[in-house]
């Protein structure tokens, strides 16, 4: 296979720099078409991406001549949208999380397992980052002992809330813990080997009243207890106005580790009589640019050399499940212990 023929489903933020990427920087890959329901969006990727556009996924699958699909749609629809596209026998990298609705998760899972001999990639991409790649270099090396806590940070900016609104009143997100404390909810997985044995979190709107009405947090704080008493904070909200705030701290018995601390765009400062500014990053797209290149990549190999992800199916399962948890705690007030058999 010289190049892997792409499918792309989904246009919105995120499936537009997937797209933009797969065109313009993966030379493995080739993106023949691309599905979305907002012709907008279908009629910017046919004049600038030279694509076959289609507004069905199932056409797009059943007529395009491709190899695989990368799926970017709204959440509740990943586990259809996975399940069609093995079955019509295409590789498929779909972005996290797995779904919303756990018995639709478990046989998309069941889907994926059938049919091995296709690929199958989730895209937590945040293990791709080069800095989370070194924290997990160091903590495999023993570099900071053994991990007491760990706290995370993820605040999308206060500027994308009119879209976040917009988007969350037409489709389920599945709120702030599954929308995006799963990532570090993965990422601390990852890095202790270990899972959650229960979680109490709690929630508000006071940054954002209006999302009140259709049932979202704009803020949600959840604390993590582990067998051994190790603990993990995730933060997880909308509201920071200076730009996307992304940073863990992994706190170790023999030394820590923290990861941007800051979101620094570059080394730039400004000395004016307003200050002393330094311009921060303004979305997760730019911070994690490398990072969503570099797992496009990883899924482009694989499907070439016909080898499985290292991040499995069973770790998106476990991830959801946790992000739920946290969920209910925050809906009920109530420590509730997680299951994940």
């Amino acid at each position: 296979m010289d190049k892997v023929k792409i499918g792309v489903i989904g246009l919105g933020r995120l499936g537009m720099v997937h797209t933009e990427h797969l065109v313009t920087l993966i030379s493995d890959a080739e993106v023949i078409a691309v599905c979305a329901v907002d012709k907008e969006q279908l009629m910017f990727a046919e004049e600038n991406f030279g694509v076959t556009t289609y507004d069905d996924y199932k056409k797009m699958i059943d007529e395009a001549p491709i190899d695989a699909v990368v799926i970017v749609a709204p959440t509740g629809f990943h586990p259809e949208m996975t399940e069609y596209a093995l079955n019509a026998g295409k590789h498929v990298f779909c972005e996290k999380p797995l779904g919303l609705e756990m018995p639709e998760v478990e046989d998309m899972a069941t889907q994926i397992n059938a049919h091995s001999d296709l690929v199958f990639q989730l895209g937590f991409m945040r293990r791709f980052d080069a800095s989370y790649r070194h924290a997990k270099e160091i903590i495999d090396a023993n570099g900071i002992g053994d991990i007491i806590y760990i706290r995370a940070y993820g605040i999308d900016p206060i500027s994308g809330m009119e879209s976040f609104t917009k988007f969350a009143t037409d489709n389920d997100s599945g709120g702030i813990f599954v929308d995006m404390c799963i990532h570090d909810i993965d990422l601390i997985r990852w890095y202790t080997g270990m899972d959650p044995v229960e979680t109490w979190a709690v929630g508000n709107d006071i940054a954002a009243p209006q999302l009140k009405a259709i049932g979202e947090f704009e803020t949600g704080v959840a604390t993590l207890r582990f067998e051994n008493n190790m603990v993990a904070t995730l933060i997880g909200g909308r509201h920071a106005a200076h730009g996307n705030q992304v940073e863990m701290e992994i706190m170790g018995s023999n030394g820590w580790i923290r990861i941007a601390q800051e979101p620094e765009k570059d080394f730039v400062t400004l000395f004016t009589n307003a200050g002393v500014v330094r311009p921060s990053m303004q979305s997760f797209s730019e911070r994690f640019e490398e990072a969503f290149i570099t797992e496009l990549k990883d899924f482009i190999v694989n499907v070439k050399t016909n080898c499985q992800s290292d991040i499995s199916v069973d770790d998106g399962i476990k991830a959801l499940k946790i992000a739920k948890a946290c969920k209910v705690s925050a809906e009920t007030g109530d420590v509730v212990k997680i299951e994940l058999s």
